[in-house]
């Protein structure tokens, strides 16, 4: 795969927009800038999404007080996105993105298996979010009186599907810029947001909220972990790569968990307030989960607020579409990375009118999209973060795209753990959305936890086990193949041949 050198001398900020054309390939010293502060900027811009708010109401749904779903957000939110920053040392350290780094521990090729779920994962993800853009349009719309049928929707759809299509093919450069103005654009029309429905949170009605089990507890926990950070993790090297080698690990860890925390930390706790303050708003979001929130709004702010929903969405579902581009092209399929957005983004489109046009509810199908997912992809954060741990050198960025270097081309000892971790997870998950996923959760009744209509049906550890298990056998088992590849000498130099499969 051929690549076009960028303007090295000026910053993303200050260079013409042009499509990016770097794709599975190296990313050369010379166009490696900035530091790990910059990573602040499009991870805060992706999260923060009003969605935020209704997390509150998600969590609470699951039968817990204000103060486990607290916690449980907190936990959740800052440990799913530590792990993404623990996988974004790797884009400093490989250069690469996120599922050609994720050949290290695969192989060359039986990396394809963990890809073809990364590129279903963030798919999906964009989907939805383009979706909720579109929802939330016509809700407002509706609410203005300026219709918000079957017209508004479709040319909302097509206008915030053309946007992340944009952002995904013409890559980095406008995705830094787009980032940076959704981070300030969207962070004060939502404090502007909240100072507007503040009267509506009656404390004495959340603090009577009772406390759920710690089954329930368990259940809140592992939705806000697969709900943030662990649905960014396959993504999380993709913009750390662009870093110098020289960039500090720590500061990548802290400002891609920081930037990525700080906004749904903050919307969590106010959605919690507005949430337990009305069970009203809590079952309306479940259905419309941005446009619920605007009941609460006067008439003059539903456009700025239209505004902030359909930026903060648009943050996410870039960075997706960028990510599943890349993912694809590690699948195997072998065309430009910019085509590859392309037809991800036709993709999203079809997949966000089934959810806008056809489906009737939209929380089961995403707590079961998320649950399903999140058992495969956390058995592959387990293990890339083994890997990760277990090396002492950086990656040698030639054998990654080799099928006979030190990385091998199928190794079956983390295809098969892989496969066990998910096995595993999907005995201990239950998912009632789709009845072609009803067999989940055969674990429950065999090891004494109830069944699939027990105490821990809806507890979802198999997410966590999936995580667990990935890491502890890949320490188990991995150290001596690392060993093995650091030992031998450096590979013929990157970019021979990068793009080879």
């Amino acid at each position: 795969m051929t690549t076009q050198p960028h303007d090295t001398a000026k910053t993303p900020a200050d260079r013409p927009l042009q499509v990016e054309t770097h794709g599975l390939d190296v990313i050369g010293d010379a166009e490696r800038k900035g530091t790990p502060r910059s990573l602040f900027w499009p991870w805060f811009g992706a999260n923060v999404s009003v969605l935020g708010l209704s997390y509150g109401s998600f969590a609470l749904g699951f039968g817990i007080s204000f103060w486990q779903a607290l916690a449980a957000g907190v936990i959740g939110i800052v440990f799913s996105f530590l792990l993404c920053g623990f996988v974004a040392v790797a884009g400093k350290r490989g250069s690469a993105p996120t599922m050609v780094l994720s050949r290290a521990a695969y192989g060359v090729r039986g990396n394809r298996l963990p890809s073809l779920v990364s590129w279903v994962l963030t798919v999906g993800w964009e989907t939805v979010l383009v979706s909720l853009a579109a929802m939330a349009t016509a809700t407002v719309f509706d609410r203005l009186g300026w219709g918000g049928g079957t017209g508004t929707k479709i040319v909302a759809l097509v206008l915030v599907g053309a946007l992340t299509i944009a952002g995904g093919v013409l890559g980095f450069d406008l995705i830094m810029r787009l980032q940076t103005v959704i981070t300030v654009v969207t962070g004060v029309l939502t404090l502007v947001y909240v100072a507007l429905v503040a009267d509506d949170i009656h404390w004495s009605a959340v603090s009577a909220v009772p406390s759920g089990s710690a089954q329930e507890f368990i259940g809140a926990l592992v939705f806000m972990t697969t709900g943030f950070g662990l649905g960014w993790v396959n993504a999380a090297a993709d913009y750390s790569r662009y870093l110098p080698r020289t960039s500090s690990g720590r500061g990548v860890i802290g400002w891609t968990t920081f930037g990525a925390s700080l906004a749904p930390l903050l919307l969590l706790v106010f959605g919690l307030l507005l949430a337990g303050s009305s069970d009203t708003l809590g079952a309306a979001v479940a259905a419309d989960p941005i446009g619920a929130l605007t009941t609460l709004l006067p008439t003059w702010f539903l456009v700025p607020f239209a505004v902030v929903a359909v930026l903060g969405l648009v943050g996410g579902a870039v960075l997706d579409i960028y990510s599943s581009g890349l993912a694809l092209l590690s699948v195997g399929v072998r065309i430009p990375r910019p085509l590859a957005a392309l037809v991800d983004g036709v993709l999203m489109i079809a997949g966000s009118v089934y959810i806008v046009f056809f489906a009737d509810d939209f929380l089961g199908p995403f707590m079961g999209f998320l649950t399903t997912l999140g058992v495969p992809v956390a058995a592959w954060c387990g293990i890339m973060l083994a890997d990760l741990l277990l090396r002492r050198r950086d990656y040698d960025e030639a054998d990654l795209y080799r099928p006979h270097g030190r990385y091998g081309d199928v190794p079956p000892a983390p295809l098969l753990i892989t496969l066990a971790a998910t096995a595993l997870g999907w005995g201990l998950v239950t998912n009632t959305s789709a009845g072609l996923l009803d067999w989940q959760g055969y674990l429950l009744g065999p090891l004494g936890l109830g069944g699939r209509s027990g105490s821990w049906a809806y507890a979802n550890l198999g997410v966590l086990a999936a995580l667990a298990l990935g890491f502890l056998a890949t320490l188990a088992l991995g150290r001596g193949r690392v060993r093995a590849q650091e030992a031998q000498a450096p590979g013929r130099a990157a970019g021979e041949e990068l793009g080879a499969v």
